[in-house]
């Protein structure tokens, strides 16, 4: 390489990694990310350390979206310790990792645990990854790895129920769980 080209290519180098997009780092770290929350009501209570939240609820951290009607936050020494959402069927969605398709659930209740990267869905849950569904009472949605884990060891009572769907047939005919998710301003 020619000594007077290095300072282009450095330059060109340079202007290509500032164009990546950013959001390749952030999925990583979603716990790490701030909190943003809209709703039509908020209320905060210091005596309980908790946040409440009614009425459209949307709640964005990093790559996950939770819709909702309602959503309490529960804080410990300052930080939000975990968010419970409820809601005639709550939804969220999550981007595991960049170009990847979107991982998308809803559950009559739910609860993200920020820091511990864990989101609990119950009564009335589905997660839709990849080519399956997932319904049961109880999902437990690793948010990291974007493990699913459905059902409980405890009860017989409760089945999970799974759909697996051969890829050419998803390509020809996608389900769009999406489109009940909304999109923030």
């Amino acid at each position: 390489m020619k000594l007077k080209n290095k300072p282009i290519t450095l330059f060109c180098c340079a202007v290509l990694l500032s164009l990546i997009n950013t959001s390749a780092w952030a999925l990583d770290t979603d716990k790490d990310q701030p909190i943003n929350i809209e709703s039509n009501t908020a209320t905060y209570d210091d005596v309980t350390a908790t946040s409440t939240y009614i009425g459209n609820v949307v709640s964005i951290q990093g790559s996950i979206l939770v819709n909702s009607d309602k959503l309490v936050v529960y804080f410990v020494d300052g930080d939000a310790d975990k968010l419970v959402f409820t809601g005639n069927k709550a939804k969220f969605k999550q981007t595991p990792n960049v170009g990847e398709k979107d991982i998308i659930g809803e559950a009559l209740t739910g609860t993200l645990y920020p820091k511990k990267d864990l989101m609990v869905l119950m009564d009335n849950a589905t997660v839709w990854k990849d080519n399956g569904t997932y319904s049961s009472n109880l999902i437990e949605y690793d948010i990291k790895t974007s493990l699913v884990k459905a059902g409980s060891k405890t009860s017989d009572n409760s089945r999970v129920h799974v759909v697996l769907k051969p890829k050419s047939v998803e390509q020809k005919n996608p389900e769009k769980p999406a489109s009940a998710i909304i999109s923030p301003k």
